[in-house]
């Protein structure tokens, strides 16, 4: 098939069936592609398109886009469309009702969450356990302001033109101040300065993947990240992440199997588990890298969030191969709208990371890296940090001792001792659709686990992700306390009714 109207007269969608209509139109797509219909590369419909065509939600739209992007039948091209990948996963891939049950109904829930897209809705009394990222009312306004009318007296129109694409040379040096916190010893010539962590990870995904490679991850894992490696093409193979980082020999296997051009890792308070990997994890993986001659992708989500004194030391900081491409952000504890961030190059791919930056956006805001050069260079980063740091682990340690006092038997959670997440372990088979329901219904929103994971064969069904970053310190203990309420009148529910055999 090669015409878009043709296909859209194919699409058989039946508003009847109890299977969810974003699964329906997932289904008939992936049909045509795997009984060769649809070729490879051939551009599917627009969002208008489809949404037009087969009157249907915008939503629905982008939720089955999103799901068959997630399975590896497609791929994006941002400015330019969804097309057929090259490389399509064996049909046992298809999604039925039960397989990733969320239905339409919640994802078009205008109060809650739009769960397909990583995005989340929230009224003014939202007990929100779903976001890591600082509430407004923690921004340092007024002091950034202070900076940002210095530089604007200081620079003129300077501030406002482009900039160096590797960025603005006095931020490369001020934040070596931060870097011998960690222990990182480097030089501003091997910092590159990125629109938030986000970029960073697209712009390593543009310089080194290629359809077809192969990206090792964690599993479950940032679902930004996954999105990012899926939109190039690439097959991701999933390690399962264990409380002290993954399984080395699984690891090792996979990669002698599939020798992967990269490695994704969230090795101190990953998001979504709050795990960490053990000094012994860090090490051998770092000489792994230079056995097998692959490159770590070090996100260095939270690692500064370190609430127990764990010390944890970054990959970058043992780092004595050059394999690392240590990345990390200032959202979750500045103001994540301002989009900024840096990474640490290996020399050898200094310049083809600088081409992939200048082709994304040619550099990050002038004036926003100069007022925050300044903003570190006046001390108040340091200030602010302190002060984002004790209100974190203020939250950490009430939320932690709220599910002691009030979490169900037979549910277990994380205790990482830093980050900003606690993992939930809830029992098999347990009802995590009508838990959202009913959190939603009581305000009350979190992350479902299998959002995390990079396809339905690895996905598991009973994990809930818990942030504090949020949540008010006043919401928590009554937010956690009708939480656990739910989960346990489910958990004695779910055994009613059941099947039993005749002994």
């Amino acid at each position: 098939m090669s015409d878009i109207p043709g296909l859209l007269d194919s699409i058989k969608l039946d508003k009847n069936s109890k299977i969810p209509m974003y699964m329906q139109l997932c289904n008939n797509i992936k049909e045509m592609i795997q009984q060769g219909i649809l070729l490879p590369d051939f551009k599917l419909p627009s969002v208008r398109q489809f949404r037009d065509s087969l009157k249907i939600n915008q939503v629905t739209v982008v939720s089955a886009l999103k799901l068959l992007e997630n399975e590896g039948y497609v791929y994006t091209k941002q400015g330019s469309g969804t097309f057929v990948s090259r490389s399509i996963p064996p049909a046992s891939y298809n999604v039925s009702g039960d397989a990733n049950p969320i239905s339409d109904e919640l994802y078009q829930q205008d109060d809650t969450f739009l769960i397909s897209n990583g995005q989340i809705k929230i009224g003014a009394n939202t007990v929100n356990f779903a976001s890591a990222t600082p509430t407004p009312d923690l921004f340092p306004v007024e002091d950034f302001r202070k900076v940002l009318d210095e530089v604007l007296e200081r620079d003129r129109g300077n501030a406002f033109g482009y900039q160096d694409s590797q960025g603005f040379y006095p931020i490369r040096e001020s934040i070596l101040r931060i870097l011998h916190k960690s222990n990182i010893a480097t030089t501003p010539e091997s910092i590159q300065i990125i629109s938030g962590a986000q970029q960073g990870i697209d712009i390593i995904s543009k310089a080194l993947l290629a359809q077809g490679d192969y990206v090792v991850t964690e599993s479950p894992t940032y679902t930004g990240a996954l999105a990012v490696f899926k939109s190039r093409g690439a097959h991701i193979v999933d390690v399962e992440m264990l409380e002290d980082g993954p399984d080395l020999d699984i690891f090792e296997y996979n990669i002698k199997k599939y020798r992967p051009k990269l490695v994704y890792s969230i090795p101190s308070f990953q998001n979504p588990t709050g795990y960490s990997y053990s000094n012994r994890k860090r090490k051998e993986i770092i000489n792994l890298s230079a056995k097998y001659d692959f490159y770590i992708l070090e996100d260095d989500y939270v690692s500064d969030l370190d609430f127990e004194n764990r010390n944890y030391l970054p990959l970058k900081a043992i780092d004595t191969h050059d394999r690392v491409i240590f990345i990390k952000s200032f959202s979750k504890i500045f103001m994540p709208g301002l989009r900024l961030g840096f990474m640490i190059v290996p020399s050898k791919l200094t310049n083809i990371i600088l081409q992939a930056k200048h082709t994304t956006d040619i550099s990050t805001s002038g004036l926003i890296q100069r007022a925050f050069d300044l903003y570190i260079r006046e001390g108040y980063w340091d200030r602010h940090f302190k002060f984002m740091f004790n209100i974190y682990k203020e939250r950490y340690l009430k939320i932690t001792q709220a599910l002691d006092s009030y979490l169900p038997a037979g549910v277990r959670f994380s205790r990482p001792g830093g980050g900003l997440n606690i993992w939930l372990n809830l029992p098999y088979g347990f009802p995590i659709e009508t838990l959202i329901r009913q959190a939603a219904s009581e305000d009350i929103v979190f992350a479902p686990g299998r959002i995390f994971y990079s396809s339905p064969h690895v996905q598991k069904l009973d994990n809930i992700r818990l942030s504090f970053a949020s949540v008010y310190i006043e919401q928590i203990e009554d937010g956690i306390r009708k939480l656990c309420d739910m989960i346990s009148r489910l958990g004695n529910s779910k055994g009613e009714n059941r099947r039993i055999p005749l002994l």
